[in-house]
């Protein structure tokens, strides 16, 4: 391995123009940020005096003028084991080289019981990336201790933390999926990884620093620090220098972290790390990386990085030069122990807290102690901060500066979900939304953290999928129509995508009204051959019991903040109450999903069915969506099987297979901050199919989206179908975009068009012939005569008359929040095609239900009003 590191470069016309943009304020590119890197001598100078002003500039913005931070921490290092063999790492070890495979939890208490002793407030957990995955100790250990994989011990280590001790976890657990930050981060105020390089060639090359190293693949770890903005998780992050990469390579890591940093707004801390060789390592031949050229890296850090994120270098690494550092625009030096060494460096003390503040001092800076989460994110809270920390947190803070707390007392504090779920819970907020949307509107066209909950508008602009084809005909369209209707399951994707086509653009442009009648034609008969004539409904309610939802979701101009004027929250016995009255008017089926609410525990949504089953034993509960479902296993520590078991048991029958959008990651990470990704979606999906729980499935349309995703997605459903059997219909859903944050933001376009809607209801129709025999449109989104016109298009299916349709209506929807039986005969009159009530599972349902739904006309008294004439905004002032 041949050492990588810059010359000395004398100034030139490139030093002198990329030192002349950081001067004035300038953004850098990449090649600038490249030719800064290698600054040495005056020019050095030159770049840290810019990067020192940015770094103050941010101080002064954070209230904090002239403070450098720092952590109190202690060290626990749970498990030395690791399924990854990095180069230069002494903290990974083998088996016999250790007492155990993990400390005992009695070893994780007596480390943290001595911190706390010592004042630290931060327990950081540092351990190998799955080291159940290499090592079959690992694997015995936890199965012997009851745990079915290192991150449940690490789950279960950083409660008992909480309890026993009041010190605040940090985890460093490794790699992690989406999923596993659900489950960690109601134990922890942040976590951590450092993404140290994006050199894919560190990665694949043999003898590299990270060849052999399954969780040091760049695009794994960067998927890590998004996944955590998404989950709006503080974040923790930094750059490992001369371990081999380029000092290209080095910029290009330092725009990877700021185009996260960006994006979610969640990197509270960049740590810029210099390699140290150590004996006994793959690595010990190599040079230890320069401290001017650390300098230099933390520098260009700050510069592209800005003044708002802040910049660490551990100060157990760097020698004397505290200075130099400071010069270069740190504004913390990490976490600091008075007990426990450096694991990772362990030839490499932490100077004395009292040296730290007096080498600060003498740079001109006062030394203040923080917590492990960052103190933004302290006083920003929701949606940062779990509100099973927040007591925790609140207990070692200073609540007019986020900064540690210097008269705080560690004390164990119990950590628990909120008592009794929504038991404990009183209805309140603007509860009669649900029939206040029609009749008043919404209070606002947005949310109140518009700007900060959906992420960065113009970092979002980035991710924009293309625009598809480039309208060119890929497919004969005759022969793609002969196709569609002789043999569906055969059609290709490019000749779904010319049927689609048959639509025109957004503008009308290139429309084949013919070819689209003929599509619609086809799609007709093919539905008459699966399910007849009839066209269906089901009279049920929909009860959302909360909107009060901080994922993110771009597209949803429902959820609200806790303190929103539209925000609300149902009791439980508000909830039952509604679903008796659905009953009482006829109703066959409740459909109950609900925002992702900090307070809400994982079992409260089995105390919603049991509720709804209590009240109304025979009513089908088609509740919970598999966001719903991820967010109640993360919350419960359970699986997704076991989640859904109890749900079953708690009485749930079927789960609305919402949440879907689009099934291709690209455009939901466009579409939604925070909601789970494809594959989870997916994962939930199967599982319910797999333990008896049927679905609903569905796409979400017209938004960032082109006709190749829409392909793709059916596509997908059918996959899943033909693997499983247990989708009962897809449901097309059309983007409303009145409201929706995502098009206010000039994003998204105004949903589909009318043609287009008509095409892809069509080839729905065509696509799953054979495996889905229920197509359904939405009349909440559509207007009556495009129901008549997807009716006449493959759609047999129009929903339920809902009762209370709140989603839509507050995204701009103005076909109202309930259809009675009458209203959907009268929609359906012109087609000459028979009504027929159905139940979920789309039954007939019994003479007894269907009379009680003719006396009511399918919608219970309470929640008719008179329909708005004007704009559902009516009530802005």
């Amino acid at each position: 391995m041949t050492a990588k590191r810059p010359p000395n470069v004398s100034s030139d016309s490139g030093t002198r123009r990329a030192l002349a943009r950081a001067r004035d304020g300038k953004t850098l590119d990449l090649g600038e940020a490249a030719i800064l890197l290698r600054a040495r001598g005056d020019d050095l100078d030159a770049l840290l005096a810019h990067a020192s002003r940015v770094r103050d500039a941010g101080l002064e913005a954070a209230g904090r003028p002239g403070v450098i931070t720092y952590s109190r921490k202690v060290f626990i290092p749970l498990t030395r084991l690791c399924r990854d063999r990095c180069g230069y790492c002494t903290f990974a070890t083998a088996p016999h080289k250790l007492p155990s495979a993990f400390l005992s939890p009695d070893e994780v208490l007596e480390i943290a019981r001595q911190g706390a002793a010592m004042g630290c407030k931060e327990a950081l957990f540092t351990l190998g990336d799955r080291p159940e995955d290499r090592w079959h100790q690992a694997r015995e250990w936890l199965d012997a201790h009851g745990y079915d994989d290192t991150l449940s011990y690490v789950r279960a280590m950083a409660i008992r933390v909480l309890e026993e001790t009041g010190l605040l976890p940090h985890l460093n657990p490794g790699v992690l999926t989406w999923k596993d930050l659900q489950r960690l981060k109601p134990v922890a105020p942040s976590m951590g990884m450092m993404l140290e390089t994006t050199s894919r060639r560190l990665f694949t090359e043999k003898g590299e620093a990270h060849y052999g190293s399954p969780d040091k693949d760049p695009d794994v770890r960067l998927r890590v620090l998004e996944d955590a903005g998404r989950s709006s998780v503080p974040f923790t992050t930094g750059l490992l220098i001369g371990i081999g990469e380029t000092i290209e390579e080095r910029a290009e890591s330092i725009f990877a972290i700021r185009r996260v940093a960006r994006e979610y707004g969640g990197i509270q801390e960049v740590i810029v790390q210099n390699f140290r060789a150590k004996p006994d390592t793959a690595m010990r031949g190599m040079p230890d990386a320069d401290l001017h050229e650390l300098a230099a890296t933390i520098a260009v850090t700050r510069l592209v990085l800005g003044p708002k994120v802040r910049v660490q270098a551990p100060p157990n690494l760097i020698g004397e030069e505290y200075a130099l550092m400071l010069r270069a625009g740190i504004d913390d030096w990490g976490g600091v122990s008075p007990l426990t060494p450096d694991h990772v460096n362990p030839e490499r003390p932490w100077p004395q807290i009292d040296d730290l503040a007096a080498r600060t001092a003498a740079a001109g800076f006062t030394l203040r102690e923080r917590l492990t989460i960052y103190p933004e994110y302290v006083l920003a809270g929701e949606p940062w901060l779990d509100p099973r920390l927040t007591g925790h947190v609140a207990a070692l803070a200073d609540p007019a500066t986020g900064l540690a707390r210097e008269d705080a007392v560690l004390l164990g504090r119990p950590w628990q979900e909120p008592d009794g779920g929504l038991g404990g819970l009183v209805t309140g907020g603007r509860a009669d939304l649900h029939t206040a949307v029609d009749a008043e509107g919404r209070t606002g066209d947005r949310r109140a953290d518009f700007d900060s909950v959906y992420g960065d508008w113009e970092a979002l602009r980035e991710r924009l999928p293309s625009g598809g084809r480039d309208g060119s005909v890929g497919a004969d369209v005759r022969e793609a129509l002969r196709q569609a209707e002789a043999d569906p399951a055969r059609l290709t994707d490019e000749q779904a995508l010319t049927l689609l086509d048959l639509a025109g653009d957004q503008s009308g442009a290139g429309a084949d009204d013919a070819g689209l009648d003929e599509l619609c034609r086809i799609a007709d008969g093919l539905r008459r051959e699966a399910v007849g004539d009839d066209v269906t409904y089901v009279v049920n309610r929909n009860i959302n019991f909360t909107n009060v939802c901080y994922t993110g979701c771009r597209f949803c101009a429902f959820a609200q903040r806790r303190t929103d004027a539209d925000a609300y929250t149902l009791s439980l016995s508000e909830v039952a109450d509604r679903a008796q009255e659905a009953w009482e008017a006829g109703a066959t089926e409740v459909c109950m999903q609900g925002g992702i609410h900090p307070d809400l525990p994982g079992t409260a949504y089995f105390d919603i069915a049991r509720a709804v089953k209590e009240r109304c034993p025979e009513i089908h509960v088609h509740a919970f969506s598999p966001m719903e479902v991820v967010n109640g296993a993360s919350r419960t520590n359970l699986s997704v099987e076991e989640w859904l078991h109890a749900a079953r048991e708690a009485g749930v029958d079927s789960l609305p297979g919402t949440a879907a959008e689009i099934l291709d990651d690209d455009v939901r990470w466009v579409l939604t901050k925070g909601k789970l990704p494809a594959r989870e979606w997916i994962e939930v999906i199967t599982t319910a199919h797999r333990v008896g729980i049927p679905t609903t499935s569905t796409m979400m349309y017209g938004h960032v989206d082109t006709h190749e995703h829409w392909v793709r997605h059916i596509r997908l459903i059918r996959s899943i179908q033909e693997e499983t059997g247990g989708f009962s219909e897809f449901v097309l859903l059309p983007f409303v975009h009145h409201s929706a944050p995502i098009y206010l933001a000039g994003i998204a376009r105004p949903g589909p068009t009318a043609r287009e809607n008509r095409a892809v209801h069509a080839l729905a129709r065509i696509m799953l012939h054979g495996a889905i025999r229920n197509i359904q449109c939405s009349w909440v989104k559509l207007r009556d005569d495009l129901c008549r016109d997807v009716l006449a298009g493959g759609v047999n299916d129009l929903g339920g008359t809902l009762m209370e349709e709140t989603i839509s209506r507050m995204a701009g929807s103005e076909n109202g929040s309930y259809k009675t039986i009458s209203e959907i005969a009268a929609m359906v009159a012109p087609t000459g095609r028979p009504l027929r009530q159905r139940t979920t599972s789309y039954g007939r349902p019994s003479e007894e239900r269907a009379e009680a739904a003719r006396r009511s006309d399918g919608v219970c008294q309470s929640v008719r009003r008179p329909l708005l004439t004007v704009s559902p905004l009516a009530r802005q002032e």
